[in-house]
């Protein structure tokens, strides 16, 4: 028996859930297949072009991985996901595949695509065969005594950890055994993809090195070096105490199992104890996790609707001007500005600003959640529904959390706790570089702008009256 392994968001030959069984259970050699929708991409997952950059150069990096393997890599283009089955079971039928492999994706459209196709290869009597890959727990696997949803995370993560402690979670795979040398041959790859392309200016490929041999040894320097301190250094966006491996794991170059498995052999094992930078991370990972699992369980967050019901009649403002402020970084806010700058720059955010960003979009601009959604994905290299969604909504209070709506940061005293020497600022924020002290946090505040000699804008909105409004809004939606 042939099979036809369908790669999509895990382009990897380690740890690979269907490229494993399909290696494990084919006679006859496996032929690998990746599909490209540029319309859909642009048009529907509003997909950067960081994003399809990085994309094509890991699809490069694994031709060159599976050609040691014997297998081919094809290529599909389809401008939509409708006709991806045809296309498909087209290949199937060309290339000898009697049984389709892929992995299971969870967003509205992705699943109903790979029931489509799975409808079409199960008419023409191919076998399909479909895994848990994108998460270490497949959705519906953690539940509540009730066998609800969880819609809370910290509940989640206790009933996450309970599940992997009593042994429930697979270990990750290795790489899959070398197969028969096929008639069957590769793809080229192309370097753009015509039809997927916003015109905005790259960013920084350097900063994103492609292939998972690399996405490995990042997250060997992160266990070995900066682990232990990450609970420490996680919010300090001047210093590099993040993982940086978001991209990776968004295009699965790298797969969960292998974080965490990397993380419980830098911590003896121990999940809930031990190394708190460890334990940290290991919550992060889990905090992925629960966005997918409620994207899997509430069709709705993949349809631009708001997790919490009753915020759906929030009375967002229409100011494209500020909008434009906040997208472009000169919004008077140093270390909102810097963070913003941050990500057109480099396709990524730190993770503390992406929160402190995107709640002065909803709280302090009272602009809805959506668009401000919209431009992350368009922006980032690691834009991944279910997290840029879940992190979104948390931050405008719409989406599943424990918090009331009143959470709202003060974006100065987060710049003086985050960067109190104002180091992030100063790189980002050139026009600053010359403050010094706390005035690089507020410099309108320090009478910085009567000279009329700094090229930097006055705030576009006071931070106690934009809280105001937005309390009186969310409070007229919940109805409280």
């Amino acid at each position: 028996m042939r099979s036809l392994m369908w790669f999509r968001c895990d382009l990897r030959t380690r740890d690979n859930t269907a490229l494993w069984h399909a290696c494990r259970r084919s006679t006859d050699s496996v032929v690998g297949v990746f599909t490209i929708c540029p319309s859909q991409w642009l048009e529907d997952h509003d997909w950067s072009n960081a994003r399809i950059d990085f994309l094509v150069r890991n699809l490069a990096s694994l031709e060159n991985d599976l050609g040691t393997l014997n297998i081919p890599l094809r290529i599909v283009q389809t401008p939509r996901f409708d006709g991806v089955e045809d296309e498909l079971l087209k290949l199937a039928e060309e290339t000898g595949c009697s049984a389709l492999y892929m992995n299971r994706e969870y967003a509205w459209n992705e699943a109903k695509r790979d029931e489509a196709v799975a409808t079409a290869f199960m008419r023409a009597s191919k076998e399909v065969h479909a895994f848990t890959d994108q998460v270490v727990f497949a959705p519906g696997d953690v539940l509540t005594q009730k066998g609800d949803w969880y819609t809370v995370f910290t509940p989640f993560k206790k009933r996450w950890r309970d599940r992997y402690k009593d042994g429930d979670a697979p270990e990750s795979l290795g790489r899959p055994k070398k197969q028969p040398a096929i008639d069957v041959k590769s793809d080229d790859i192309p370097k753009k993809i015509k039809g997927a392309d916003r015109g905005a200016p790259s960013v920084r490929p350097d900063l994103w090195k492609a292939g998972e041999t690399h996405a490995l040894s990042r997250l060997k320097a992160f266990i070995e070096n900066r682990a232990d301190d990450y609970d420490d250094r996680r919010d300090i966006p001047s210093e590099n105490g993040t993982s940086t491996l978001s991209p990776y794991l968004s295009a699965g170059v790298l797969s969960p199992r292998q974080c965490l498995e990397a993380a419980l052999n830098a911590n003896g094992g121990r999940i809930d104890s031990g190394s708190k930078g460890i334990v940290t991370w290991i919550e992060e990972l889990i905090w992925r996790e629960f966005y997918k699992h409620v994207l899997a369980a509430f069709p709705r967050v993949s349809k631009h609707r708001a997790f919490k019901r009753e915020m759906e009649s929030v009375r967002w403002r229409d100011d494209d001007e500020g909008f434009e402020a906040w997208r472009e970084g000169r919004t008077g806010y140093p270390i909102v500005d810097a963070g913003m700058r941050q990500l057109a720059q480099s396709g990524w955010m730190h993770n503390r600003l992406r929160m402190v960003t995107a709640m002065f979009l909803t709280k302090h601009l009272l602009i809805d959640w959506r668009r401000g959604e919209k431009h992350f994905m368009r922006t980032l290299v690691d834009g991944d529904l279910a997290s840029n969604n879940g992190g979104g909504q948390w931050a405008a209070s719409t989406g599943t959390d424990a918090q009331p709506y009143f959470r709202i940061f003060n974006p100065t005293t987060q710049g003086e706790r985050f960067d109190p020497d104002g180091v992030f600022i100063r790189k980002f924020v050139p026009e600053l570089a010359a403050i010094r002290g706390k005035a690089i946090h507020a410099p309108s505040e320090a009478g910085l702008f009567e000279s009329g000699s700094l090229d930097y804008p006055p705030p576009i909105v006071d931070h106690r009256e934009a809280r105001e409004r937005a309390l009186k809004a969310f409070k007229e939606a919940s109805g409280g």
